[in-house]
């Protein structure tokens, strides 16, 4: 059989199926429907022969033929996107195409201080953002990375550090305080109306106090359960309730005066924003070049 330029094309979507065991994942990564890599593997599935994957609705899996196509291949494939990659040492202009994972805090203290400044200078560089609260598998979903609080990237991923770790902190509207009164301790906090937050695995998040070797966390009472961090802040703005909050998040308004932080001396430290990767994947040029921007800019510090 000789190849032509669709059958390279084919081994390619083939590879990306076969990596994420699933046809719309694939097709994430590679910005291609479903329905076009499942026409375009029955078609190389035809021209070789031989059937590579076994589908049903709720599971794709490799053939024996699938299987021994894959570790043929891999490896060469692998080496080309090293190759073009490297390309871009020769380029007047940066070029390619990176996707990330983002906690919505990283996304707003993070990303958008430092993307305008990035846009500008590499326009050739492509970067596709999805922003969840939910904890993404980067490998899973075709991303090239994430960016998460330190403490909870995967074991087996590589980290880089983008901040400083950060403070959390309770803060109120003027009116909510002057109404309810100011707790003193957080256990005082069980008399009040919270803004409770919903997690990505769907728990409630409990608010972490610490002072002087003390710690405890507690699952704050109130009538609204969010997990948008921009509606948590208008609601707390608004008088309907206290929010707990990275403290860069809300900086500004209480400097303005909007919101006023309660429990200071028993805010707690917790780890800065790190990016994540699979080790055995080559770092893309592209974000190569974002980390090195956001350290060299520092929106939450480094």
């Amino acid at each position: 059989m000789q190849l032509s330029r669709a059958d390279l094309a084919d081994f390619g979507y083939f590879l990306a199926i076969a990596k994420h065991r699933s046809f719309r994942r694939a097709g994430l990564e590679l910005g291609v429907s479903a329905s076009a890599l499942s026409h375009a593997l029955k078609g190389l599935e035809t021209r070789l022969g031989v059937r590579l994957l076994n589908r049903t609705n709720r599971s794709v899996t490799l053939t024996a033929a699938g299987e021994e196509l894959f570790a043929a291949v891999e490896a060469p494939f692998a080496a080309i996107g090293m190759a073009v990659e490297a390309m871009n040492r020769h380029r007047n202009e940066p070029a390619g195409r990176i996707r990330l994972n983002v906690l919505e805090h990283a996304s707003a203290l993070l990303l958008a201080p430092v993307l305008p400044t990035f846009v500008r200078r590499y326009p050739e560089i492509e970067i596709d953002v999805r922003v969840s609260n939910h904890l993404l598998d980067v490998i899973e979903t075709g991303a090239d990375a994430g960016i998460r609080y330190g403490d909870t990237v995967p074991k087996d991923m590589i980290a880089q550090r983008l901040s400083a770790d950060i403070r959390w902190v309770v803060v109120g509207a003027p009116a909510y305080l002057e109404r309810f009164g100011t707790p003193a301790h957080p256990a005082d906090l069980l008399a009040h109306r919270g803004l409770r937050v919903r997690l990505g695995n769907d728990d409630i998040y409990h608010w972490e106090f610490e002072t002087d070797g003390s710690a405890m966390a507690l699952d704050v009472p109130g009538a609204l359960t969010l997990d948008n961090t921009q509606l948590v802040i208008a609601l707390a703005r608004a008088g309907a309730g206290l929010a707990y909050l990275p403290e860069p998040c809300v900086t500004a308004l209480v400097h303005a005066g909007d919101l006023r932080p309660v429990l200071d001396a028993w805010s707690p430290v917790g780890a800065g924003f790190h990016l994540y990767y699979p080790g055995r994947r080559q770092l893309p040029t592209g974000l190569r070049l974002l980390i090195a921007l956001i350290r060299e800019m520092r929106p939450l510090g480094l």
